[in-house]
């Protein structure tokens, strides 16, 4: 009964200084409404950043690293000794990884993996009409690398899937085919490091919006490519890995790093400036939206006292007829939670409204065609938690102190 009749009251200082209570809940709005298009603007960008990162990378790569430099063993064994070698030799170091296969059957008993692919990458100049560009030719297994890489997405002219058939095909970047003059059906010339000579036909043109791939970088079937190096049937440089979650590939790692006599290297490894400034836009965004959120609270700590002024003689009288501190504190507690939980889902609205407009801008950046957003229910979730958090506390300093006022003093003046 008593707490029906507090709630009673609370709904009447609500509802009688309803500008108050409006200007109270705006700040709430807004403080979350910006947490809201915040976070999912900087989750949108990391999420497109991953994306394009991950044309051209897997979340795990195993390959055979070069040994360190062992061209005077006996100075590295013995440094304070005085030891003079003329004319040193480096044992002859083999590249690649000759039996593949061994690999591919532990990586499909790993219930994380969701896709892997095996590569033979050659480092090769490009020539066509007088032209040269030194590049990378990736030898793929068409299916394997269209699931790991989702390459045929960024074909924008030809067909991914008809690099299977075609053993002299290749399909190229669009900025190495702009600078060497290539469209479909023309023949571009390939040179090795060893000298192998080979013409293969331009099947496909692809864009990944990396420059730095778009404009070195071809592919071919990797059986073209295992004979144009001369080496066996299972052999290639890289195996490329994905799985479930790309941000929980060290137990993977970890775990075949046992079996595997090869480097193992997660993306994190190779790209930690990458992570890096995913990580730091995540606090800019959390940190603003929560200084957002801090100054809606001010504003309502600061409402919520004014309302505790301007009400002090009835704070008294109820005090006088009965109602205990605990009462008063319950009465302008339950306003500020009705202030945070209306403005709670007002902001949420607002926030999704804002983030929506913001996600049709055009932005002509990096194959985008609009401006990134996520729409994430976790973030949601948590703006209005933190929301309502910032207006408990706020409600709850001046809702205590309203409940220690005493009525002899106030009613005498």
């Amino acid at each position: 009964m008593a707490s029906a009749v507090n709630n009673r009251i609370s709904y009447i200082h609500l509802t009688s200084s309803i500008r108050q209570t409006i200007v109270a809940m705006l700040g709430v709005v807004f403080g979350i409404s910006m947490y809201v298009f915040m976070t999912g603007f900087m989750t949108g960008v990391n999420d497109v950043q991953t994306e394009l990162a991950f044309t051209s990378m897997a979340h795990i790569r195993i390959y055979n690293d070069r040994p360190a430099d062992n061209t005077n063993l006996l100075k590295h064994t013995y440094p304070n000794d005085v030891i003079h070698i003329s004319h040193p030799k480096v044992i002859k170091y083999t590249d690649g990884i000759k039996n593949s296969q061994e690999i591919m059957d532990l990586l499909q008993h790993q219930p994380e993996i969701t896709s892997y692919t095996t590569q033979v990458n050659i480092n090769v100049f490009f020539k066509n009409a007088g032209n040269k560009v030194n590049g990378n030719i990736s030898g793929v297994d068409v299916l394997n690398e269209d699931k790991v890489f989702n390459i045929s997405k960024y074909v924008v002219q030809g067909n991914w899937y008809n690099l299977k058939q075609t053993n002299n095909g290749i399909i190229v970047g669009s900025q190495l085919a702009k600078t060497l003059s290539l469209t479909i059906g023309d023949n571009v010339n390939i040179l090795t490091s060893d000298g192998v000579n080979k013409n293969y036909k331009v099947i496909a043109i692809f864009t990944t919006n990396i420059s730095g791939v778009d404009k070195s970088k071809a592919y071919i079937n990797i059986n073209v490519a295992r004979q144009l190096l001369a080496v066996n049937a299972g052999y290639v440089t890289d195996v490329q890995v994905n799985v479930n979650d790309y941000n929980k590939t060290e137990p993977l790692a970890s775990r075949i790093a046992r079996f595997v006599p090869y480097k193992i290297e997660t993306w994190q490894m190779s790209n930690q400036q990458m992570e890096a400034g995913s990580s730091l836009r995540d606090i800019i965004a959390i940190a603003v939206s929560l200084t957002i959120l801090m100054v809606a609270g001010f504003g309502i700590y600061n409402i919520m006292n004014m309302t505790i002024n301007q009400k002090i003689r009835e704070i008294a009288i109820l005090k006088a007829m009965g109602f205990s501190g605990k009462d008063i504190t319950q009465i302008f507690l339950t306003e500020a939670i009705i202030i945070g939980i209306i403005g709670g889902f007002a902001g949420m609205g607002l926030g999704y409204l804002i983030a929506k407009l913001i996600n049709h801008v055009p932005f002509k950046i990096a194959g985008l065609a609009t401006l990134p957003m996520a729409y994430d229910l976790k973030n949601y979730i948590m703006a209005f938690l933190f929301g309502l958090i910032t207006t408990f506390i706020a409600g709850y300093l001046p809702a205590n102190k309203a409940s220690k006022i005493d009525p002899v003093n106030i009613i005498r003046g």
